[in-house]
C-alpha cells in the first residue's frame, strides 16, 4: 500500500462478509488528493463491493474507512454524499421519463438548501436555487460535453448509451465532489465511444485537478491512459498496487487473470 501525505481516502483492514463469502478481506488502500486510481481485478474480485462500502450501500464487517482523516464507516449513503463522495453505476441509474437536464440536476440534491416548506412559502428562493442549478448544468456541459448540451430537454430514454453515460458522469460531477467513483463508465460502448469517454475523463481531470478518482474498468487501454496508479483485487484481497506497467508485469496479477498456464 502506498500512503502519502494528503490522503483523500484510506481503508484500514476493511472486510465485508456475506454469510460464508468473504467479499473483501482486510483491504488496505490509500487514495491521495488529486490522484486517479484504476481499480481492476477478475469478475467477482470485490471491486464494486468496495465502491458500495465506500458509499455506504454496504456495511463493513470489520475495519474502517477514513475520508480526509474522518471515519465514515457506518454512515448513511446521504451522509457520505454530503461529505463530497459521488459515484456512477455500472448499470445506468437514470430516471428515463425525465429529461437530461432534470437527471443531472438530481446530482445537486445533497447541496440543496431550499426545503419543501420553503418551496411552498418562499417560491422566489426556490426559483433562484433552481435557476442557479440550471446555469451550473449548462456551464458544466459547455466545457465537458457540448453535444450533450444540445440534448438537455430530450427524454433520457431517447438519447444514445454514450450520452446516458455522460449524463450520469455529469450528475456526479455537478456537486463538485472531492472523490469521484466511476464504476465501469465505458461498459457497453464500442471502441470509438470508449475513447470519447476517456477524453471526457481527461477534460474533467483538468477542470478539477484536486478531485480524486477511483475508476473500475475491464478495458486495460482505458486504465493505462487515465490512471496514475493501479490497485488489483482478487478474491477480495489486494494483490498488487503500483504503476500500470508494474501491475501488468506482476506474476500474481497475470495468474489471477490467466490462471496457472505459462505466460
Amino acid at each position: 500500500m502506498q500512503v502519502q501525505n494528503g490522503s483523500c481516502l484510506v481503508s484500514e483492514d476493511l472486510s465485508v462478509r456475506f454469510g460464508g463469502l468473504m467479499a473483501l478481506d482486510s483491504v488496505n488502500i490509500s487514495i491521495n488528493e488529486g490522484e486517479t486510481v484504476g481499480l481492476i481485478g477478475p469478475n467477482g474480485s470485490g471491486k464494486t463491493t468496495l465502491i458500495n462500502v465506500i458509499t455506504g450501500v454496504y456495511r463493513a464487517t470489520a475495519g474502517r474507512l477514513l475520508f480526509r482523516g474522518q471515519v465514515i464507516t457506518g454512515l448513511q449513503p446521504y451522509e457520505i454524499r454530503a461529505k463530497g463522495i459521488a459515484r456512477t453505476f455500472q448499470s445506468n441509474r437514470m430516471c428515463w421519463r425525465l429529461n437530461v437536464m432534470d437527471n443531472i440536476l438530481l446530482g445537486l440534491h445533497s447541496k440543496q438548501t431550499t426545503s419543501w416548506w420553503k418551496v411552498i412559502t418562499n417560491r422566489r428562493a426556490w426559483q433562484k436555487e433552481l435557476t442557479l442549478g440550471i446555469e451550473k448544468v449548462t456551464t458544466l456541459l459547455a466545457d465537458l460535453s457540448p453535444s450533450l448540451l444540445s440534448k438537455l430537454h430530450a427524454p433520457m430514454s431517447s438519447v444514445p448509451l454514450i450520452d446516458r453515460r455522460r449524463a450520469e458522469i455529469a450528475r456526479a460531477l455537478i456537486s463538485e465532489p472531492i472523490l469521484l467513483l466511476l464504476d465501469e463508465p465505458t461498459a457497453g460502448l464500442n471502441p470509438v465511444e470508449t475513447m470519447q469517454i476517456v477524453d471526457d475523463v481527461a477534460k474533467f481531470k483538468s477542470m478539477y485537478p484536486q478531485m480524486s478518482i477511483i475508476i473500475i474498468e475491464h478495458d486495460m487501454g482505458v486504465i493505462s491512459r487515465i490512471s496514475d496508479r493501479v490497485v488489483v483485487l482478487n478474491a477480495g484481497k489486494v494483490i498488487a498496487d503500483g504503476s500500470y506497467n508494474e501491475v501488468v508485469e506482476n506474476p500474481e496479477v497475470q495468474k489471477a487473470y490467466l490462471g496457472d498456464e505459462e505466460i
